[in-house]
Order: structure tokens, then C-alpha cells, then sequence
């Protein structure tokens, strides 16, 4: 059902912007920007219910909590990084979003070096156990 809410803000705030723009085109980004900003919090109401079964999963797998955490910051920058990318395109700065984006892309790049050590053991351990 959450995605009947996500899909009637956006629609909402399509319409509102798309009626604005021949009226009063410098409230277009404030609606989108409004719009954005619904979504986003509606979607974390449901990722909150996701958190309790990353914790319950890594409690029964003996997953290091650091490595979950590290997993969890990861994608988190990713969804941040696209939103406001996202977000200064829609107000005509694409090739700034651009610059965003690679930044983005280099700082999950160096944040995720210490998973691929994690896994890195868990196969060498594997490896010693056959």
C-alpha cells in the first residue's frame, strides 16, 4: 500500500507543478522540492521496518555489526547522493548533479573497501575449513 502513497504524492505534485508552470514558474521548484521531500519521508517510515529484520538477520548469522553498519552507510549514501543529484537537475544544474554523482560514486567506492575485506576473510576462512 506504500506504494499507492508514494505514487499519489508524486503524482499531486506533478499536476501542482505542471499547472504553476504557466502561471507562476518560480514556484515550480518549491512544489518539486516539497514533493521530493514527502516521498523521501514517507519512504522512511517503511525503511524503518527493514531495520529490525537487518538485525534480527545479522544476529542469526554472526555477521559482524560493523560490517551491517557498513553496509547500511554505504547504501545510504548512494540514496542520498541520487536524491539530491536528482534534485539539482530538476533546478537546471546538471552538470553540477554530474560532479555529484562521480563524488558519490568514489566515496561508496572507498567506503566499501572494508567489506570486500570482511568477505575477503570469510572466503580465506572457508578455504581452511575444506
Amino acid at each position: 500500500m506504500i506504494i499507492f502513497k508514494l505514487c499519489s504524492i508524486a503524482l499531486i505534485t506533478a499536476v501542482c507543478a505542471l499547472i504553476l508552470k504557466s502561471q507562476k514558474s518560480d514556484l515550480v521548484p518549491l512544489i518539486l522540492c516539497a514533493g521530493g521531500i514527502l516521498l523521501v519521508l514517507c519512504g522512511f517510515d517503511y525503511f524503518a521496518e527493514s531495520v529490525e529484520f537487518i538485525k534480527n538477520f545479522s544476529q542469526q548469522t554472526n555477521i559482524d555489526k560493523s560490517v551491517i553498519k557498513l553496509i547500511v552507510k554505504v547504501v545510504g549514501v548512494g540514496y542520498l547522493i541520487e536524491l539530491t543529484s536528482s534534485s539539482v537537475k530538476d533546478l537546471g544544474f546538471g552538470s553540477l548533479a554530474d560532479k555529484l554523482l562521480l563524488c558519490g560514486k568514489i566515496i561508496i567506492f572507498v567506503m566499501s573497501i572494508p567489506v570486500l575485506n570482511a568477505l575477503f576473510d570469510v572466503i580465506l576462512k572457508l578455504i581452511k575449513l575444506t
